[in-house]
């Protein structure tokens, strides 16, 4: 039974990110995605404790991979952070 409630927990919080998000307005999104590269640094750490204390076969093949992932999104995050950011800088040089 511990299972399923683990998937019941995991399907509400992805349902109820998915509604929160879809309400932000387009203008929030930049500050909205650097805040959520602070949470992403923090799955990471997660990751690799959970790595770190795995025993078996397939707890450490889905923990290197829970690493994997949590890495490539929050260095995704601050890219795309950056190339949002350049977005607003000005084109004029300073002579």
């Amino acid at each position: 039974m511990e299972g399923f409630v683990a998937l019941y927990i995991f399907m509400l919080a992805g349902f109820t990110g998915y509604e929160v998000i879809s309400k932000v307005p387009v203008i929030l999104h930049t500050p909205m995605m650097s805040g959520s590269n602070f949470i992403h640094g923090i799955v990471l750490v997660g990751a690799m404790v959970a790595l770190g204390q795995a025993e078996g076969f397939w707890q450490l093949l889905i923990g290197f991979v829970a690493v994997f992932l949590a890495a490539g999104n929050a260095v995704g995050g601050y890219v795309v952070t950056e190339r949002m950011l350049e977005m607003f800088k000005s084109t004029k040089e300073s002579k």
